[in-house]
């Protein structure tokens, strides 16, 4: 009986760390641990001592798992581990504010071979050149936008 005792707990335990610690590895050694209870209790009580061990394993996981999962994120100490801000703003600029650019010029702030990071009054955006390879550097004018990129072409 101890030893099934034992084999839950450390279960219960490893689940448990399993939060503070990156990985599956101690997720799957407390569910390994959990069973190797579970079986230990089939083998020695029988049925009835097995599915009693079981239904014991259940209820102290889901015991386990609200109090980590419902109760810390509101303590003090638990909000350090779950993520309650979101990121306002987009990897790229929308569509209309693209199509906007259309005429304007622009330097090549990396080569565009052919496609490379612009420059436009003071803002950068993902660029495709129509002439091919552009260095860093040359003066470029936007004739259009596709998909997340303008298309630009060298000014000479």
């Amino acid at each position: 009986m101890t030893t099934i005792l034992l084999l839950f707990v450390l279960g219960i335990v490893l689940l448990a760390l399993d939060l503070f610690l990156p990985g599956i590895i101690l997720s799957a050694c407390g569910t390994l641990a959990m069973l190797a209870g579970t079986a230990q209790a089939f083998a020695l009580y029988g049925v009835g001592g097995g599915l009693l061990a079981f239904v014991t394993g259940a209820v102290l996981l889901t015991v386990a798992m609200y109090i980590e999962y419902g109760l810390l994120p509101k303590t003090r100490f638990g909000k350090k581990f779950f993520l309650h801000a979101e990121v306002q703003g987009t990897s790229q600029a929308p569509a209309a504010e693209t199509a906007a650019l259309t005429g304007r010029e622009g330097i090549a702030l990396t080569p565009l071979m052919p496609t490379g990071q612009i420059e436009i009054e003071g803002r950068r955006y993902e660029a495709l050149s129509l002439d091919g390879h552009v260095a860093r550097g040359a003066r470029l004018k936007v004739t259009g936008a596709q998909n997340f990129s303008l298309t630009v072409i060298k000014l000479s």
